[in-house]
């Protein structure tokens, strides 16, 4: 495993915990939303390095996509 595979894998735990802190969901419920995500699907395309920026900025996006259908970036 490389170092980046391992940090998107610390990443989607640190995710899983603070989903199933905040919605109150079972872990494997938290895996499962994570997993079928589209920010996991960037979080795992090495080229986007989201796995370097913060687990709760990566849950903000989480937050987004799950409230409005996609992730919301905010215009700078």
């Amino acid at each position: 495993m490389t170092k980046k595979q391992q940090m998107i894998e610390y990443m989607v735990q640190d995710l899983v915990e603070i989903l199933s802190e905040t919605q109150g969901v079972e872990y494997d419920i938290a895996m499962h939303i994570i997993y079928a995500s589209e920010v996991y699907e960037k979080l795992v395309d090495i080229e986007t390095e989201l796995y370097r920026e913060s687990p709760f900025y990566v849950y903000g996006l989480l937050q987004d996509e799950l409230n409005f259908g996609h992730i919301v970036q905010a215009e700078v």
